[in-house]
């Protein structure tokens, strides 16, 4: 009997050692696997050096590698070169030293596309469409719009002379700017309407965004407003801690919204509300898109979960993964993503699974049918998998690419910038409106432009032709073919009045800009935007925000009929 009992604790000890060794050799291996690769990369950098035909960038040919490699798991995972860091910064704090605007590359050169309000490029008086010819003295008339950009940052207090051309005029002008510490409002506008709706746009979650968010709730309610619109549509995210304590504003302490878990237990994280809310009982609507991420929906998605505000709009995008910025040597920095996020109903909703592509590198969208049903905290049903999915979905309308091609080669932009200079004012931006008459100018400015554009359905019509002619099906089909090719075909003409609606309102919102800045778009567009209408009409009817926030009562038949029912079975 003992001679059992001790052939068992030996086979057990054995078992154990096994096991124990098992993970042991797996990480040693993994180890191995590492090293190796990285002798194999020092390698392969250095014979370069030495042996290819032409002289190597070395810099640009590591960080590209480097980039290349990043690639391949995910977009948000991004190396920064100590070069860079200015970036990293100005995404997690919204500040940075330069004059304040937005510059862009148009007509071979870099040209102010936007200065911010109240900065020292607006105080100084620099305007959209301005060329930057010199800098400090330095010619930039071939300039990349890196270039330009790196010479007006700088440390803030100190000077910096411009030479510029304005359009319209002969002579360049010479500006000094005095370089500011430039941080971008998160709150691009907001304000109380006539019902007392409080209105106000977020744009990203950068540092102490919060605070602003609360400063401007205090100030909406103190103009009278007894319920709000928070509007996230566009809000890409930001600084994960921000987005917590904007929820916290309205839902009491110490409840949970988000937690993160990764491949490193001892990182992952609950957070939870830490402060007295600000206002636990006024009534909200959150308006969201596709262009709402990351942080973003996780404000959306707790507020849902905890049935604390109705979420109008679209379909969120669907970003559920957490970054972690890690120092690397010579003063670079690596984001790496570290975890994913899950908000109180216990979903996560990150839409695409990087790690699972498909053979040709592509990622698929979770489908719906694969996605799972959790409960917010009233019990109504909300599902992981795909973002955040609205109470109230408002149809997002597409317009044609005509309108996308005559933004992005400037030439909506190009046709403001004369269309400025011919008008020292215009109406309010809720008010103003593109007349008739100038809409037809814009067509004439469009065709001396020899504007061209491509067609996704023309060019997909094509390939549909090379396909029948091989398949042998273009005889049989060819009367039909004709008929939709002569359909799909570019018609300039023919397109600018089919979308002359979209091209309008791009058009207007560009003009609006030149005189009232971003809060001027915002306002203008809210003037006909059926998702903020459809928020103001939930506000306004509180009977309906309270049923959208109850769960949906399963439809039980009458009783007749289930007696009926019962009848006919047992018969």
């Amino acid at each position: 009997m003992r001679k059992a009992i001790f052939c068992i604790l030996a086979a057990l000890t054995a078992l154990q050692t096994i096991e124990a060794q098992a993970p042991t050799e797996n990480k040693n291996q993994r180890y191995f696997d590492i090293n190796k690769n990285i002798d194999i990369f020092n390698s392969v950098v250095r014979e370069l050096d030495m042996f290819y035909v032409d002289s190597v960038e070395v810099n640009n040919l590591v960080q590209g590698g480097i980039r290349s490699m990043l690639t391949r798991l995910d977009p948000y995972t991004e190396y920064y070169a100590e070069e860079n860091m200015e970036d990293l910064q100005f995404m997690t704090t919204g500040e940075y030293g330069g004059i304040g605007a937005i510059i862009s590359y148009n007509n071979g050169q870099v040209v102010i596309n936007e200065p911010y309000e109240g900065l020292a490029a607006d105080k100084a008086g620099l305007k959209a469409g301005d060329a930057i010819l010199e800098i400090d003295g330095n010619d930039m008339r071939k300039s990349t719009v890196k270039e330009v950009s790196d010479k007006l940052k700088g440390t803030p207090g100190t000077s910096i002379e411009l030479t510029i051309r304005r359009p319209g005029e002969k002579k360049d002008r010479k500006l000094n700017i005095l370089r500011e510490k430039i941080e971008v409002d998160p709150i691009t506008y907001s304000g109380v309407t006539d019902d007392k709706i409080g209105y106000f746009h977020f744009s990203s979650f950068t540092t102490r965004s919060a605070d602003r968010v609360r400063k401007t709730v205090q100030d909406l309610k103190e103009k009278g407003a007894t319920s709000l619109i928070m509007d996230l549509r566009g809000n890409g995210g930001g600084i994960l801690d921000e987005a917590v304590d904007v929820v916290n504003l309205f839902v009491p302490k110490e409840e949970e919204i988000v937690s993160t878990k990764g491949k490193l237990k001892q990182w992952d994280r609950t957070y939870l509300t830490r402060n007295q809310p600000l206002d636990k009982i006024i009534p909200i609507v959150v308006l969201i898109d596709t262009g709402s991420a990351s942080a973003s929906e996780i404000v959306a998605g707790g507020l849902q979960d905890l049935d604390r505000a109705v979420i109008v709009g679209n379909r969120s995008f669907g970003k559920g993964l957490v970054q972690t910025p890690r120092d690397l040597p010579y003063g670079g920095n690596i984001k790496i993503t570290t975890s994913k996020y899950y908000i109180p109903s216990g979903r996560c909703i990150q839409a695409l699974d990087y790690s699972h592509r498909n053979p040709d590198g592509s990622v698929a969208r979770v489908p719906d049918s694969l996605t799972n049903v959790f409960k917010t905290r009233n019990g109504r049903e909300v599902r992981d998998g795909g973002g955040i999915t609205p109470d109230i979905t408002i149809p997002q309308p597409t317009g044609g690419t005509i309108a996308f091609y005559l933004m992005t080669d400037n030439v909506i932009f190009d046709y403001v910038t004369e269309w400025v200079q011919q008008h020292k004012e215009i109406a309010p931006p809720h008010q103003f409106r593109l007349p008739e008459s100038d809409y037809e100018t814009f067509k004439e400015f469009v065709k001396k432009r020899d504007f061209e554009y491509d067609q996704l359905s023309e060019r997909s019509l094509q390939q549909l032709k090379s396909m029948m002619e091989f398949e042998g099906y273009m005889d049989v089909a060819k009367e039909e073919f004709t008929a939709l090719e002569a359909k799909l075909h570019a018609n300039l003409d023919r397109d600018l009045e089919l979308f002359k609606e979209d091209i309008t309102n791009m058009i207007e919102s560009e003009i609006v800009q030149r005189y009232y800045y971003k809060k001027g778009v915002l306002q203008h567009q809210l003037s006909d935007d059926k998702v903020y209408s459809k928020a103001v009409e939930i506000l306004l009817n509180q009977e309906m925000y309270q049923s959208i926030l109850q769960p949906q009562s399963s439809k039980v038949p009458p009783a007749t009929e289930i007696k009926e029912k019962l009848k006919n079975q047992y018969s």
